[in-house]
């Protein structure tokens, strides 16, 4: 059992979603919420450790945190999150002990 206050943000989970014109006559990417979008989650500073023992010795010099919460069916590598007004890529998805009670998510900021 995760003890109360541990997933203390409330983020925002998207999917890509469908072009959008940019008015140049190309497209940017959309994106559209997923069900449930709110998630209630960990976000911590990711460290050298931590992506060594998350991603089997393959550190990623990208990822800048480790996200934790309740198992969430539909996040994937191709979900962002977004927090107070940043984005974060979902680069890796652990469910962890393979008992979809939790999720550590390995992501990057976007700048």
């Amino acid at each position: 059992m995760t003890a109360f206050g541990t997933f203390r943000h409330l983020v925002t989970l998207e999917a890509p979603g469908d072009p959008v014109p940019d008015g140049s006559g190309g497209y940017t990417e959309g994106w559209t919420p997923l069900t449930p979008a709110a998630w209630h989650c960990a976000i911590e500073a990711a460290t050298a450790a931590d992506l060594e023992r998350l991603i089997a010795g393959t550190a990623q010099t990208t990822a800048t945190h480790l996200v934790r919460g309740r198992f969430h069916p539909g996040i994937t590598t191709a979900t962002r999150i977004t927090f107070r007004g940043r984005v974060l890529e979902v680069q890796s998805v652990q469910n962890d002990a393979e008992r979809n009670l939790t999720l550590t998510l390995v992501c990057a900021e976007v700048q």
